[in-house]
């Protein structure tokens, strides 16, 4: 049913649904796990609770690589890129142009 780790992201998320960081949480442990597709879906939540989430919006291209889908998953950076410059954070941007660049 999941790693410990998992299962007690997924315990947070139904404590508190309304929380883009346990969405996140969980979707980071079950990306660790190679579950992307998974993994994609709680990182979608995250970000429909929180638009401006960047390191959810990074998390989900990894997810979307490891499902294949390396066009979205360059969407998604773009906007994470985007994001991250509109809120001073240059070395997330920074990490999001490697990331870019690997693609």
């Amino acid at each position: 049913m999941g790693t410990e780790r998992e299962q007690q992201f997924q315990r947070m998320v139904e404590e508190f649904p309304d929380s883009p960081m346990a969405h996140f949480s969980l979707g980071k442990a079950l990306l660790d796990g190679r579950k992307y597709r998974e993994a994609a879906s709680a990182l979608e939540e995250a970000l429909k609770l929180d638009p401006q989430y960047a390191a959810a919006m990074v998390a989900l291209a990894d997810a979307y690589v490891g499902c294949g889908d390396t066009g979205r998953a360059r969407a998604v950076l773009e906007r994470a890129r985007g994001t991250a410059l509109a809120q001073s954070h240059q070395s997330l941007a920074e990490e999001i142009d490697e990331r870019l660049a690997d693609l």
